[in-house]
């Protein structure tokens, strides 16, 4: 299962700072102004060879301080409720204010491990200051500055140690993993009770991984495999939080722990913000990948073409990541959701392949030698071998004189050919340049 680490605080110490600090993206947009991070920020971070999510979890204020503690209360309880690890913020300049008292309270009735981290602590006068935080009685606190990375290293090292090892390679099944994601009332639960009510002896429970989530063995029509069902995002019990950020913290432990994802959306809606956030997860954790376009039944005055351009649309917005299969079905009427089903394994497969040396150096270096990498201030750079990578999904590398010249644009070329000549269609797929 993977591991997620949520960042949690008030507005303003500098959450967003630090989760670009350890995703090593600039994704989350940093300013000296409460209410900037809107929209929530998911990264992968890799630490003492622990790959791990990080989950930015800003709030904003809207109305009067009440309305605002409710907002920051609200998203706390989601991420504690998910992840494996909190890290709470806190501004050393500021010392403790109420807002931090509030979201410490919260922390303190969780089981989970917080790391406080006194942000901001650019000299040794502030480390002293730092002192004050151990008044939550949370534990030890880490004085950094997430600006400059200054004690980010020691924080690292005592975090990963506290991430449980992934259980989901020592899974005692290898039946692949096919999850049904996307946002709330896509027709998730649909599509889960359209295929397992065929048969009710096809369906053999499997421990669950998560409490809302149920992995069913399904055994029938000719498939195998174990089904990753995210119905009940929407639990009665859950209707009052914030939905949108409790269904995207819920799939990114399905996907996490899958290996195609069935990523369902809304015919009459398309593909919104929050479906891409769904989508982004999926690229970024490498899981191969089918897109449903779910009620299709329901779109009306339906023309000859009428697919091919709902499918350019989604290609265009899924963009540069085109080469995907979008299948459209209907949970309701149960159209197509078989196909699905093999399109999936076809995916799967693809994830799983391994293309053989000698292969892709017979194909890829005639193409490269043709359509050489572009000089770069008078060098020459030239790609003298080929291979795959022992990765869970396809990952190749590729063995040349001068790596870091090569470019975005030759990159995607690469891609293209390698795309073009073998069959990866719905998984991601990365590049490496390695010194030859």
């Amino acid at each position: 299962m993977g591991n997620l680490v949520a960042i949690v605080g008030r507005p303003n110490v500098g959450k967003s700072t630090l989760f670009n600090r350890l995703t090593k993206t600039r994704r989350a947009i940093v300013q000296e102004t409460s209410g900037v991070t809107r929209d929530r920020h998911y990264g992968k971070s890799v630490w003492g060879g622990k790959e791990f999510s990080v989950v930015d979890t800003g709030g904003f204020v809207k109305g009067s301080d009440d309305v605002f503690e409710d907002e920051i209360r609200k998203q706390v309880v989601i991420a504690i409720e998910e992840c494996n690890i909190v890290i709470f913020v806190v501004d050393v300049e500021t010392g403790i204010t109420d807002l931090d008292e509030a979201v410490a309270n919260v922390l303190r009735q969780s089981k989970k491990p917080v790391f406080v981290v006194s942000n901001k602590v650019d000299n040794n006068e502030r480390e002293v200051d730092s002192y004050e935080f151990y008044n939550f009685g949370l534990g030890d606190v880490y004085s950094i500055s997430a600006i400059n990375g200054s004690g980010t290293g020691e924080l690292l090292d005592d975090l990963i140690k506290e991430l449980p090892e992934d259980a989901h390679e020592e899974d005692e099944s290898e039946l692949p993993r096919i999850a049904i994601v996307g946002k709330p009332n896509v027709g998730k639960s649909s599509l889960t009770n359209a295929l397992l009510g065929i048969e009710r002896n096809i369906v053999t429970d499997i421990s669950g991984t998560t409490r809302d989530s149920i992995d069913t063995h399904f055994n029938a029509f000719g498939f195998d495999m174990v089904l990753v069902d995210t119905a009940g995002i929407r639990k009665k019990g859950k209707v009052h939080e914030d939905i949108e950020f409790y269904s995207v913290m819920r799939s990114i432990r399905t996907i996490e722990n899958s290996d195609v994802c069935l990523f369902m959306i809304d015919a009459e809606e398309g593909l919104q913000s929050q479906d891409m956030s769904i989508f982004s997860v999926i690229e970024r954790n490498r899981k191969g990948m089918v897109v449903l376009v779910n009620k299709w039944d329901k779109i009306e005055n339906k023309e000859a073409n009428t697919m091919k351009k709902y499918e350019e649309m989604i290609k265009e917005r899924l963009a540069p990541f085109t080469d995907v299969p979008v299948l459209f079905v209907s949970a309701l009427t149960k159209q197509r959701i078989h196909k699905a089903l093999e399109i999936a394994m076809e995916v799967y497969k693809n994830r799983t392949t391994k293309i053989p040396t000698s292969k892709l150096n017979e194909v890829l270096l005639p193409l490269i030698e043709n359509y050489p990498p572009p000089a770069y201030k008078g060098k020459f750079i030239k790609i003298k071998f080929v291979t795959q990578l022992p990765n869970h999904a396809p990952a190749f590398a590729f063995f040349c004189n001068l790596p870091q010249y090569i470019k975005d644009p030759y990159k995607r070329y690469l891609e293209n050919q390698l795309r073009k000549h073998f069959d990866l269609t719905g998984v991601p797929i990365r590049l490496f340049f390695r010194k030859k």
